[in-house]
């Protein structure tokens, strides 16, 4: 995944709560136009059966602060291009 430390923290939470997190990589900033952002790897397993209910997040009020997505992304500056592609 790659996303801002905030969420990063969301998504690897909403995963946490929906399949089991079998490995979280180390945060991998990146450069250039997507300097602030990071890269994290992750490894889940899922289950193709609905046996059990998978976990369920904490009630709203409890836990990390939650983010719009749409916000974060609309105020986000956008990604400058290379005049010649492959210069």
């Amino acid at each position: 995944m790659t996303g801002l430390p905030a969420e990063l923290d969301a998504a690897i939470r909403t995963l946490t709560g929906v399949a089991y997190v079998a490995q979280v990589s180390d945060r991998h900033p990146l450069t250039g136009a997507d300097a602030g952002r990071h890269r994290v790897f992750l490894r889940l397993a899922l289950t193709a059966t609905a046996d059990t209910p998978p976990a369920r997040l904490a009630p709203a009020g409890q836990g990390g602060a939650l983010i719009d997505l749409d916000t974060a992304r609309a105020t986000r500056r956008p990604a400058t291009r290379k005049e010649n592609p492959g210069a």
